[in-house]
């Protein structure tokens, strides 16, 4: 199939319901509003397409840019391809799941993570802390390096309360994905966030709310989930 075939099948999908609460989670025109639930089913049929979730990203469509990321041969992703693909997003969905999805499952994950966080344009380091909560969620502890990843920890201890909103969520997200994910820094996860304390961040007009990581982690090791991987860092 084509971008262009699957824009016209998407197209009808779209709900101007769903298209409000994408919209009021940063997506923009052009933007048909059509459910995951939808574009689940075309990534059943489809599985993995390097060349087609290039070109969809490349419409500029907001779903079918969500599309390219779930399709996309994640192994076959050059370092240009996911810098042309960070330049692109422009919003949380894009910034802080598709990109960072491919991107950990791609082999230059690690590398382009620590150059973006750097970055001063704030969706960048979402893409880079949101791309470390990923790897650190799929991949096995001996294949981590567990002291930079204690050093990042300082690092957002640090500068949390003064990052830009959206970097802060995300930042947040990366404490709870390593002590969820990784055992042997849970316990260190856990203290840093206690010591950073309750983190708020203005995420525009919608109902997300910055989870309080410590609860997090503690609910995940009554569940006896600490440690476990995920196969995909894709949903």
């Amino acid at each position: 199939m084509t971008a262009k075939e699957i824009l016209e099948e998407i197209k009808p999908l779209g709900s101007a319901g769903y298209k409000r609460v994408l919209f009021n989670h940063g997506a923009k025109e052009p933007c048909f509003g059509v459910k995951i639930s939808e574009l689940q089913k075309i990534v059943k049929r489809i599985k993995k397409d390097h060349r087609l979730a290039l070109d969809l990203y490349d419409t500029g469509n907001y779903d079918a840019m969500y599309l390219a990321g779930l399709i996309a041969d994640d192994a076959k992703m050059t370092k240009a391809d996911l810098r042309r693909w960070v330049k692109a997003a422009y919003c949380r969905g894009l910034c802080g799941a598709t990109v960072p999805w491919v991107a950990a499952g791609s082999p230059h994950g690690w590398e382009l993570a620590v150059e973006w966080i750097d970055a001063k344009a704030p969706l960048t380091a979402v893409v880079g802390w949101a791309t470390l909560a990923s790897l650190v969620s799929i991949k096995p502890d001996e294949g981590l390096d567990l002291a930079a990843l204690k050093r990042l920890l300082q690092r957002v201890q640090k500068s949390m309360h003064q990052a830009p909103d959206v970097v802060r969520y995300q930042m947040n997200g990366f404490i709870i994905a390593l002590g969820c994910h990784v055992q042997p820094l849970t316990a260190i996860a856990k203290e840093t966030a206690e010591r950073i304390g309750p983190v708020m961040a203005d995420l525009g007009d919608n109902s997300c709310q910055v989870p309080f990581a410590p609860d997090y982690i503690r609910k995940a090791e009554q569940r006896g989930t600490i440690g476990k991987k995920r196969k995909s860092a894709k949903c």
